[in-house]
């Protein structure tokens, strides 16, 4: 695999039974960072736009409507019902004025590298391998949407990418391919 650097150096994680793990292992620990795991892997959200969310901002709506803040761009993603169900279950006891992942000091968010070392944490308790961080929760929602629906051009729309070989390589899918491609090799 190529060395990248930043954001693309993490991997999605590919594997279901993963994903059901973290969430087990999130969940007996903390239901903020349980949440911040699934709201992550199901909205496909930079952690940069996700942290900032108020709970007003996705209890009553349908869509959710952010300026991204790497891009500037205004973003428009509905909230699945999965996501749904859990944004009411999460935010039943907070105030509409509340962030969703407030810190323990009170009236901020948590920050970036907490929100890492939450991923990090969860995906080598549950023996995760490969570079993970926080865009890994984007990056699995990117597979696993592409996994389902073999639609390259709408997640490419959804992530805002130039080409769709930027989208596959972005979820690792170009990665897959080739190893599959090389464990068959044979001379």
């Amino acid at each position: 695999m190529t060395t990248r650097k930043g954001a693309n150096a993490v991997e999605p994680i590919r594997d279901i039974e993963k994903i059901q793990e973290i969430k087990n292992y999130l969940l007996r620990r903390s239901y903020r960072n349980y949440f911040l795991f699934i709201f992550g892997i199901n909205s496909g959200l930079r952690i940069s736009d996700i942290l900032p969310l108020r709970v007003m901002d996705v209890k009553y709506t349908k869509h959710l409507i952010i300026q991204e803040k790497k891009t500037k761009n205004i973003r428009r993603t509905i909230i699945t019902q999965t996501l749904k169900n859990e944004i009411e279950r999460y935010s039943r006891k907070m105030a509409d004025s509340e962030y969703l992942f407030p810190s323990q000091k009170g009236g901020k968010p948590i920050s970036r590298v907490h929100a890492w070392q939450i991923i990090n944490n969860a995906a080598r308790a549950c023996g995760v391998e490969g570079p993970i961080g926080t865009h890994t929760l984007r990056k699995t929602f990117g597979y696993h949407f592409y996994q389902q629906s073999k639609d390259v051009a709408l997640l490419q729309y959804i992530f805002g990418h130039s080409s769709p070989s930027i989208t596959m390589r972005y979820i690792g899918i170009n990665d897959d391919m080739v190893d599959k491609a090389l464990e068959k090799f044979c001379l």
